[in-house]
């Protein structure tokens, strides 16, 4: 299988409709590839909080009629990487799409962990409740989108739901690239899955982004790194890997559910 990671580069002088066909014009370019994936928030920029309402977009907006378009003309399968979602309802969401090769909606995923604390994303996005994998020809996908990397029991849910490979679109800060690696790569290891990450590159809302797209084998190998700066990032991965390994060291099989929880010091519950 042949993956592209576009590592996007998020301009303020550049806008949101430029950049769509900037980048449609990039997944174009990937005809060939199995699977292309985008970013997070690549229309906005992960951190422009300001612009998320004023974006937003219903879920088959600009976005989704440009991307679905772009997947149909390349022929690929595409993560087109996440929208700021305005629910007709009211609600904003942060909203992943992944296309067919046709060019059809396979599966919208609403981020279920958002970023901010009492800021930002968490006080401006509603969560997502359900988590979601697409059936690929030869592999499963579990989505999951930037800080939802932080989360392992996510991704024991997904893998619980049949995924073997996990694309993670994000808009990862620079000052904590050294645990975006880190947690990609445990990701894989923990659930013998190949992880594909995909990060935007440049500045933007005055946080420079950490680039480094990373895709790693479910043995935790790096099998390619982007740098810092706008790139496509293509690997040939085979996703039989992943049977071979759970078979050859079947790890998840010594998985023990349904502990109580540990007793205080005091005797009392945890």
């Amino acid at each position: 299988m042949r993956a592209s990671l576009l590592q996007i580069a998020v301009d303020e002088d550049e806008s949101v409709d430029s950049r769509r066909r900037r980048v449609a014009a990039l997944v174009r370019e990937q005809a060939g590839a199995d699977l292309v994936v985008l970013p997070e928030l690549w229309t906005t920029g992960a951190f422009a909080y300001e612009d998320f309402g004023r974006e937003a977009e219903p879920l088959e907006g600009p976005t989704y009629e440009v991307m679905a378009k772009a997947a149909a003309d390349a022929g690929v399968w595409l993560h087109a990487g996440s929208i700021p979602e305005r629910d007709p309802d009211g609600p904003l969401y942060n909203t992943s799409l992944v296309f067919s090769p046709s060019g059809d909606l396979a599966a919208a995923y609403r981020k279920i962990h958002r970023f901010g604390f009492d800021k930002g994303e968490a006080v401006l996005m509603s969560a997502g409740r359900e988590p979601v994998t697409v059936r690929l020809p030869g592999t499963v996908l579990g989505v999951a989108t930037c800080y939802d990397l932080r989360f392992p029991e996510l991704f024991r849910g997904l893998v619980d739901a049949g995924a073997e490979t996990f694309v993670v679109p994000a808009g990862w800060p620079e000052r904590r690239r050294a645990h975006w690696t880190l947690l990609a790569r445990a990701r894989a290891v923990e659930n013998q899955a190949f992880v594909l990450a995909c990060g935007t590159a440049g500045t933007h809302a005055g946080v420079p982004q950490a680039g480094h797209s990373i895709v790693v084998d479910p043995w935790g190998e790096v099998l390619a790194e982007a740098g810092p700066d706008e790139q496509v990032l293509t690997v040939d991965f085979d996703p039989g890997r992943v049977g071979t390994i759970r078979e050859q060291f079947p790890a998840l099989k010594d998985r023990v559910l349904g502990l109580r929880p540990p007793r205080r010091p005091d005797g009392g519950a945890a």
